[in-house]
């Protein structure tokens, strides 16, 4: 990662000096932001078919693009470095039956259309070291501790890890951020360009712009410069360190792709308990399959003969670590694809919450950790809350709600997140809020 990031600023900066990480020792966590951001700015990856969607048609099959898909995928679909690996998401490309070619989560949410997918704002909190995403309305400092605007308000004063905020251009329309990257310095200490990186439609986006251009950028849309002054105090307990995603190193790291077979949601991924597992016969090397080899927790549960390629479909009730495998003709074994099959669930005492009071949310798992209860207004885009679960709530089977979080809402919408080694699940319902 560290020679790839050298490299690249070597390739692409303008002359001069850079404001960059210092490869050579520790990072601070503004270098980390920077290297972190570009583990999805510069991935390649090349659709296998035709189908993927992206706003307004499909990515084009044969095609290399850089840097990941823009989808919203919130609880329907999944958020690549958060929910899933980065590397499931690069399976998932190699496998044309799997959901990236499959599904279409256009008209299911909003702002998605990509079943794996970024937006700006799980961009900027990926990189900035967060375990889950701060939607882009609050990221500032009416919102957040630790956070400044800068001043002045000018490529001069930009540095690596700021923070560029647009708000809505409309009452309740979206809003944006974008994180600088790069400052490039003259060698007399002028900046003479900043390089802004960012998620937006199709994919992220890498823009080198002159320091006269960066002002104009700023300028335009009532746009704000932040500066984190204090990492943790931004983040409060929303800490990547604290979870099992954001995985930097993996996600960082080259993945040794499947070529016998593949899942349809990639490989290195959970699914729900009783949901289908569709598991792609390939065979892209055509050495010749015998049979499929299905095995839980390390023991065979099923060995399946083949007569050629094609799709087998199985679905599993019960939780655990499961891999998939092929036997060939000459007796060898194929790399074998790993999932989970888990379960995570709540309930609430009734369809209705009072305003003002707390209340309790109970859990259900298996091989799937409840981490986070996740709250949006969905009235304002701005009013949502994380309830971080603790050890002792998983041991008593219940969160405890705080009052607050419900304050202001009439209808909440809640996920119940939970992680493993392999990834991320969420369950999602609804709350009414009386008075």
């Amino acid at each position: 990662m560290a020679g790839f990031f050298c490299l690249f600023v070597i390739a692409n900066a303008a002359p001069g000096r850079c404001d960059e990480p210092n490869t050579g020792g520790s990072l601070t966590w503004q270098q980390k932001s920077v290297e972190y951001a570009r583990i999805m700015s510069r991935v390649n990856w090349t659709p296998v078919t035709d189908g993927m969607p992206k706003r307004g048609g499909h990515f084009t099959a044969g095609q290399e693009y850089t840097g990941v898909p823009y989808s919203s995928v919130k609880h329907v679909g999944r958020y690549i470095g958060f929910d899933i690996f980065l590397k499931t998401f690069l399976a998932a490309v190699e496998n044309p039956k799997s959901v990236l070619y499959t599904e279409n989560l256009y008209g299911k949410v909003s702002n998605a259309e990509c079943y794996y997918g970024k937006v700006c704002s799980s961009y900027t909190s990926y990189a900035l070291q967060c375990g889950i995403w701060y939607v882009s309305k609050v990221h500032g400092p009416q919102f957040r501790e630790g956070i400044t605007i800068v001043e002045p308000q000018s490529a001069q004063a930009a540095q690596p890890g700021d923070i560029i905020y647009t708000p809505p251009a409309k009452k309740n329309g979206g809003s944006h951020v974008e994180l600088v990257t790069e400052v490039v310095r003259s060698g007399d200490g002028q900046v003479t360009h900043v390089r802004i990186e960012e998620s937006r439609p199709q994919t992220t986006s890498n823009t080198l712009r002159s320091a006269s251009d960066f002002d104009a950028h700023l300028s335009a849309r009532n746009r704000e410069l932040y500066r984190i002054t204090d990492l943790d105090a931004w983040r409060g307990g929303n800490k990547a360190e604290s979870f099992l995603f954001p995985n930097y190193e993996d996600d960082s790291a080259t993945p040794q792709i499947n070529r016998v077979l593949l899942l349809d949601r990639g490989d290195w991924v959970p699914y729900h308990k009783g949901q289908p597992v569709k598991i792609n016969i390939m065979d892209r090397d055509d050495r010749g399959i015998l049979s499929l080899v299905i095995k839980r927790d390390g023991e065979i549960i099923e060995e399946i003969k083949l007569v050629g390629k094609g799709v087998v479909e199985r679905s599993f009730v019960t939780c655990g670590d499961y891999t998939a495998h092929c036997v060939m003709q000459d007796g060898s074994l194929s790399q074998a694809c790993e999932f989970a099959v888990s379960e995570v669930d709540f309930s609430v005492p009734n369809a209705n919450i009072s305003r003002g009071t707390s209340w309790d949310i109970e859990l259900k798992s298996d091989n799937m950790k409840p981490i986070i209860v996740y709250f949006k207004n969905s009235a304002d885009g701005s009013d949502e809350h994380n309830v971080f679960i603790t050890k002792e709530d998983r041991q008593a089977g219940k969160v405890t709600i705080p009052a607050s979080v419900i304050q202001n809402a009439d209808k909440m919408q809640v996920w119940l997140i939970g992680e493993n080694r392999y990834g991320r699940l969420k369950k999602s319902g609804d709350i009414q809020v009386t008075d």
